[in-house]
């Protein structure tokens, strides 16, 4: 009996498989990544001391957002509604959930008028804390970071 010899080793690697996994793992973030933001992107307001709020950060929070052209958007979902929509609409989302903080933030160049239809169209839906979502003005040599400021 004639023992055979193995075949030589391969010296190439293989790159087809990982290639593969990475174009999935960019499809994913690609679109997972614009479902990660929040309301609407604004320039929000700019404060020396803000209060860190971290309940506005979770995914079942309150947000309502003011754009610079007066638009009110209601999250999560996203919607756009009229400021006297706000109390059914925050009704809703606001039963059977303990903290019922609904936050705000508001573009800077927003009319204030928009802004104060929208506070008292809350505080219609029976809500008392209200956080209102600033950015804190840059110290020398730090950049700003977004903060979430709390007001009522």
């Amino acid at each position: 009996m004639k023992l055979q010899k193995a075949p030589p080793p391969v010296a190439d690697i293989n790159v087809t498989p990982m290639v593969d996994v990475m174009l999935v793992l960019l499809i994913i973030f690609m679109v997972i990544t614009p479902m990660l933001t929040k309301g609407q992107p604004i320039d929000l307001v700019r404060t020396h001391n803000p209060v860190t709020m971290q309940a506005a950060d979770k995914e079942d929070a309150v947000l309502i957002s003011v754009t610079r052209n007066g638009g009110v958007f209601l999250s999560p979902g996203n919607l756009r509604i009229t400021p006297d929509q706000l109390p059914e609409k925050v009704k809703d989302l606001l039963t059977n959930k303990v903290d019922k903080t609904v936050f705000i933030k508001s573009d800077a160049r927003a009319r204030y008028g928009v802004v104060e239809d929208v506070v008292d169209n809350v505080r219609a839906a029976g809500v008392d804390q209200i956080g209102l979502i600033t950015e804190l003005i840059p110290v020398k040599n730090n950049k700003a970071t977004p903060i979430n400021a709390g007001g009522q």
